[in-house]
């Protein structure tokens, strides 16, 4: 008979634990910044994006036009990858480092819509929980990002461009893996802890499947993913570290880059 895995025990952080915790992490880089302070003018709530529809194609035909393709699905798969790395980095940054858990629902965050580059988020009175470790928090944090903040963000996507769900799970998976590979090369006292959680979270629901995390070099992990983000679509765009449709030895770490939109 297998033993009762128990759910952790998770308990509330301290406000200002959670700040520190968000101020460390956010020096990692620009995909891990999470600014905290007031709605100011300018900044809208984060549910625009997951129920807005016009909003979301605007934003989509903007990111078209930057990147110069007349492909909508193009463009929408490489948003939806870079709000995923801004919505996963600083959440694996935080359990990672500080085994805090931050509290990313719609209702706390703000974006401000930065003509490109990462995403500026930003935390109203944000909040988090303590958690035993890295593997423990991969439950807890995937109903935060994934089924509170992602599935809606990939049901909005499809809405307004036909688009395959597993394209946008695999790039979810993407994201995920090169917030790991990313904290890893840049903080390397932190690799085993978030190579941890990466795999923990890849075996996890709808990102199940998704690929590959291995670490063929301690503290080097490299991710594979079983589906293609549409960037060598682009003018000049070739193919990215951990597409499918790279040879074993051209394969780089996914960390060398991070999100493109």
């Amino acid at each position: 008979m297998s033993p009762v895995r128990r759910a952790p025990v998770i308990a509330p952080a301290a406000p200002e634990a959670v700040s520190a915790a968000m101020a460390e992490v956010s020096s990692v880089g620009g995909y891990f910044e999470l600014d905290e302070g007031e709605a100011e003018p300018g900044w809208r709530p984060l549910t625009d994006l997951l129920t807005d529809r016009a909003l979301l194609e605007r934003r989509v035909a903007e990111v078209a036009v930057r990147l110069g393709t007349d492909q909508p699905r193009v463009a929408a798969s490489i948003q939806f990858q870079g709000l995923a790395a801004r919505l996963w980095s600083p959440v694996v940054g935080a359990v990672a480092a500080h085994d805090l858990l931050l509290d990313l629902a719609p209702a706390r965050l703000h974006w401000y819509p930065a003509p490109a580059g990462p995403l500026p988020l930003r935390a109203v009175r944000p909040a988090g929980r303590r958690v035993p470790g890295p593997v423990e928090a991969a439950g807890p944090m995937y109903r935060g990002v994934v089924t509170g903040l992602l599935e809606p963000l990939a049901l909005a996507v499809r809405e307004v461009v036909g688009i395959a769900p597993g394209l946008l799970w695999g790039n979810a998976a993407s994201a995920l893996a090169g917030a790991v590979c990313v904290l890893a090369g840049r903080r390397p006292d932190l690799a085993t802890r978030a190579v941890a959680l990466g795999r923990e979270l890849l075996g996890t629901g709808l990102l199940r499947d998704t690929g590959e995390l291995d670490e063929p070099v301690p503290g080097r992990p490299v991710f594979t993913r079983r589906s293609c983000c549409l960037y060598y679509r682009l003018p000049g765009g070739g193919k990215c570290g951990d597409c499918v449709l790279l040879a074993g030895r051209a394969r780089s770490r996914t960390g060398d880059r991070e999100g493109r939109a």
